[in-house]
């Protein structure tokens, strides 16, 4: 027969003070997937709408040159928090890569006795990344 473990209390948000860099990993892995995946419908839906827009545009609207599409994805991108949140997108897709790529070291046996130091690692070159390129997605279109 197997031992019990007591969990504690769920209502118990002490604890969160007893995780280690592993459970951290593991927390910060399935945040960031979840929200790659909530992004990844958010941004189907989005252009799904600006092409049907596009398409169904009328004649008069494509002889002046206005391609509803191109206009959509131009004020997105003139848009302060749109790139700011482009930003946040950078963070967590570079982190879930680098921790993705961190598991499949350990999962292989390599590194198994510094997990918690690659943990660390993989979040300060996340910041790099993003700390280098926050002048990029800041600039917006056409660097203005």
């Amino acid at each position: 027969m197997s031992q019990s473990y007591n969990r504690g209390l769920v209502e118990d948000f002490s604890r969160w003070k007893e995780f280690s860099a592993g459970m951290w990993a593991w927390i910060f892995h399935k945040f960031t997937g979840w929200v790659l995946i909530g992004y990844l419908f958010t941004h189907i839906a989005v252009l799904s709408t600006a092409i049907s827009a596009s398409q169904n545009a009328s004649a008069s609207e494509l002889s002046a040159g206005t391609d509803v599409y191109s206009s959509t994805l131009t004020l997105l991108e003139s848009t302060f928090v749109v790139r700011l949140l482009e930003v946040g997108l950078l963070a967590v897709a570079v982190f879930h890569i680098l921790n993705g790529i961190r598991l499949l070291l350990v999962d292989l046996g390599i590194g198994l006795e510094s997990q918690d130091k690659t943990f660390y690692a993989s979040l300060v070159l996340t910041g790099a990344i993003v700390v280098a390129s926050v002048p990029t997605f800041m600039a917006g279109i056409g660097g203005a």
